[in-house]
């Protein structure tokens, strides 16, 4: 799948992961903050092999592979 059909899938609260990344597990997803959160506006998040959340920013690669899957 593309990124922006990705895109659409986090938008509408599912996890997308690609088959190129070298960390086997890792996902991305989409938060939409709450009023408890020090963020305002929705963002997406890694979960990283070690379980660890970061935001994640798409590098050009990640943006113009065919290779997204859901979960």
């Amino acid at each position: 799948m593309s990124f922006s059909q990705i895109l659409e899938h986090l938008k509408a609260g599912g996890q997308a992961t690609r088959l190129g990344w070298n960390g086997k597990g890792q996902y991305i997803q989409v938060q939409y903050p709450d009023e408890h959160s020090a963020n305002t506006l929705p963002y997406i998040f890694i979960v990283t092999v070690t379980n660890d959340r970061v935001p994640w920013l798409a590098s050009q690669i990640d943006l113009l592979s065919d290779d997204w899957t859901t979960l």
